[in-house]
């Protein structure tokens, strides 16, 4: 035999193959897959977007919004229309609340220096005039924390 004859005996085996149909095969498959996981990666995103616009994802009202939410997917404009649905309330103004912090804030400054200096009881015994009015001051004394 020939050499030429041997190099196409090797190749008998394939002979009704098409090693490209193969490979077309191979890279069709890889594209199922790439769609596939792009398809999830785009999931993914949106779910995403709808957790950081701050909606309860559990919810069934919210199940419904998210599949037909067609907007941008920006949390901005995902909690705006959110909103304008209903489907979650307006957070409180902020400098409202840190204007009523800061009110209560001074009035327990406030109410910390209109408490009353301790009483003196030795002085108000010395001052005493009379037995009775010492047993009275004892008496308060013994009932206040600071003696």
């Amino acid at each position: 035999m020939s050499e030429s004859e041997d190099y196409f005996e090797d190749e008998q085996p394939n002979e009704g193959k098409n090693p490209l149909r193969k490979h077309i095969k191979q890279l069709e498959q890889e594209v199922a897959e790439l769609r596939k996981e792009r398809a999830e990666a785009a999931a993914a995103k949106r779910e995403l977007a709808f957790a950081k616009s701050g909606i309860p994802l559990e919810s069934p009202i919210a199940k419904y919004f998210i599949k037909g939410y067609d907007g941008d997917l920006e949390p901005d404009a995902i909690r705006q229309a959110a909103l304008e649905a209903g489907l979650m309330q307006a957070p409180p103004d902020r400098s409202s609340q840190e204007a009523a912090a800061w009110k209560r804030t001074e009035q327990v400054a406030a109410g910390s220096n209109v408490s009353e200096p301790p009483v003196d009881f030795i002085t108000r015994i010395n001052n005493a005039r009379s037995q009775a009015e010492v047993e009275q001051i004892l008496l308060e004394a013994s009932q206040a924390e600071n003696f």
